[in-house]
């Protein structure tokens, strides 16, 4: 162990974290591997790649909970691991001026009341309690949540107990703050504000770790970080890392190029295809989109979804699920649902949208039998969910797969806990191999049958609880956030995954904060503060006649609609409402040359078109509610 009277380094430069030659293993798997890098005090950098590319891990050093195995690291001007060997009290005192925000909300909360859990960190430093209740009222009004101080976080969304988390990291003023997928769970408004919170943090000199999976998130740091294999293979600015030269290497990486680059490639493969000719009227081009591009790989919504067929074919079918004036309330001052009504037909992807709060995960509940509705009805597949034996008939018929899958995971490996519900249902063991294989196939996890579930990153959990569902072949397939925490690639899968499903006769429910999945679905339903707002087709739902309603609860529109709304507004010809990039790029036109978007190296993508993808919304400076 190092000396603590050697324990202390100025930062030179500026440098605030320092990390040399560093190796962590779990077990025999390296999660960091001969890993060097320092980040200067004020410095806002972002962490991506795959899932399992050893982000989170990288994050975990960094904010002094693990120590590594080989190499040195240097925190906040403490030399806190020299060789590998811990500086247990350098560690002490770093912390005071490191913060963290966990992947999982539920990893972090430790108390029963929103208020006391914000003024634990505090209350650790030993600060004043006029101190103390001065941070945790700032904090708690920069994340929307003052009229929850004294709410149980156990009885909050997902989004909202990942926002507490935000403001009790906050609360403690780090000098240096990792964020782990912070917006994951955030609607639209939550995102854009913690994105504004983290540029007024860096202003002021906070130094800022920010893991996560969206690359256009990343365009708004000074440094990007790409991990693989616990290596880091891409470092420097934005502009650099997603330069055109670069673009082989992070489709290899499972990553996505931003939002501009990627509509710059669909033009370009209309070129390359002697695609639509440029958009004068848009209903030429946006319809060959919705008819050929807008079911290209990944990007694309069902077959069944993107053909004029479909929406007939739906229609004539009888609806799986019914609605009717449902109500439920946790207690009696707080209204998680009031006279929902709306129906989803046999076969189709239903995806239901709202701010967090809005009473999504409870629809969900409701809809799986595990809750009963306080008011109004609910009924699946012939069963009603207000008796017992109605609850249990409507269970044989769904599977659910909850927001936080670590919850369902309980075996020794991932074979097991796929093989659980099979085998539960008195299948025959051929059977229950087949299903077994074939679910961990169609999620990418054939190879890690054998692993032990707790082993694997967040993503992949997520994919392994999926699998266990899909292996009991349920009629109704019910998401709860589905995508988040998902690499790209993964994101991509499990959107193949539901269109193969849908295209074999699967109904997909799914609550989703991304705006570009809901506009995949067949059927979209809106939540605002417990009620349905709006319910009908994605045309109809993100149609202009909603799109004041959809911005006044905290929600966006698909970027590629937002996009190409805005070039209208700026002059440009009709584009129509295309809502995929194939749509877009269809609507644009293919590119003229070369010149048409930033495609050199060094070009920056985010002078390329609107940034961020659209309009940029009047939100309020704290996350919304």
């Amino acid at each position: 162990m190092a000396a603590a009277s050697n324990s202390h380094i100025d930062s030179q430069g500026g440098a605030v974290v320092r990390l040399s030659h560093v190796t962590l293993r779990y077990g025999d798997a390296c999660a960091l591997d001969d890993v060097s890098l320092e980040v200067p005090r004020g410095q806002r950098v972002c962490v991506l790649g795959a899932n399992g590319s050893g982000k989170s891990t990288l994050a975990s050093v960094i904010c002094g909970l693990l120590a590594p195995d080989e190499g040195d690291v240097e925190l906040v001007g403490e030399a806190v691991c020299a060789g590998g060997e811990p500086d247990l009290e350098a560690y002490r005192r770093a912390r005071r001026g490191l913060g963290l925000v966990f992947q999982n909300p539920d990893d972090q909360i430790v108390t029963s009341v929103v208020a006391d859990d914000v003024a634990f960190g505090p209350e650790n430093l030993g600060l004043p309690r006029d101190e103390i209740r001065r941070r945790v009222e700032r904090e708690l009004k920069r994340v929307a949540l003052t009229d929850y101080a004294r709410a149980d976080p156990s009885r909050m969304s997902g989004g909202q107990r990942q926002r507490v988390c935000i403001a009790g990291a906050l609360a403690m003023e780090p000098q240096v703050l990792v964020l782990d997928e912070p917006s994951s769970l955030l609607d639209v408004r939550g995102r854009e504000a913690i994105l504004r919170v983290m540029s007024r943090l860096t202003a002021a000199g906070t130094t800022l770790v920010h893991v996560t999976h969206f690359m256009d998130e990343a365009l708004q740091a000074d440094r990007a970080i790409v991990m693989r294999a616990g290596r880091v293979v891409l470092d420097g600015a934005p502009r650099e890392v997603f330069c055109s030269k670069n673009a082989e290497l992070i489709d290899e990486l499972g990553l996505e190029m931003p939002f501009e680059l990627r509509l710059e490639r669909a033009r370009r493969a209309l070129t390359a295809g002697g695609g639509a000719a440029k958009t004068a009227g848009a209903a030429g081009p946006v319809a060959a989109g919705r008819g050929v591009a807008g079911r290209g790989a990944g990007d694309a919504r069902s077959n069944a979804a993107a053909t004029a067929e479909a929406p007939a074919q739906a229609s004539a079918t009888a609806p799986l699920c019914s609605l009717d004036g449902v109500g439920y309330a946790y207690t009696p001052r707080s209204h998680a649902l009031e006279g929902a009504s709306f129906q989803v037909r046999e076969g189709e992807c239903c995806a239901i949208v709202g701010q967090t709060g809005s009473g999504k995960s409870t629809l969900l509940r409701l809809l799986c039998g595990l809750e009963a509705p306080d008011a109004g009805t609910v009924e699946v597949a012939g069963a009603t969910t207000a008796t017992k034996r109605g609850r249990r008939a409507v269970r044989h018929q769904v599977g659910y797969v909850m927001q936080h899958p670590e919850r369902q995971l309980f075996a020794q490996t991932v074979e097991q806990d796929v093989t659980f519900g099979p085998r539960n249902m008195g299948l025959p063991a051929a059977e229950v191999a087949r299903r077994v294989d074939h679910a961990l196939d169609l999620v990418g996890l054939g190879a890690k049958k054998g692993f032990s579930p707790f082993e694997l990153s967040g993503g992949q959990k997520r994919l392994a609880a999926i699998a266990g569902v899909l292996a009991m072949e349920p009629r109704l397939l019910v998401l709860d956030e589905p995508t988040a925490g998902l690499d790209p690639r993964g994101r991509t899968r499990l959107r193949e995954l539901v269109a193969d499903l849908r295209a074999h006769g699967v109904t997909i429910m799914q609550v989703t904060h991304s705006m570009e999945d809901a506009a995949r679905a067949d059927h979209v339903v809106v939540l605002d503060q417990s009620h349905v707002i709006a319910d009908g087709t994605p045309t109809e739902v993100f149609s202009r006649a909603n799109a004041g309603k959809l911005h006044a609860c905290g929600l966006g529109l698909p970027r590629p609609l937002s996009y190409a709304r805005e070039l209208e507004d700026a002059g440009a010809p009709a584009l129509g409402d295309p809502l995929t990039i194939e749509e877009l790029a269809a609507a644009l036109g293919p590119l003229a040359g070369a010149g048409d978007a930033a495609s050199a190296a060094g070009d920056d993508p985010r002078d390329d078109g609107p940034r961020n993808g659209g309009p940029r919304s009047n939100v309020p400076e704290e996350v919304g509610a």
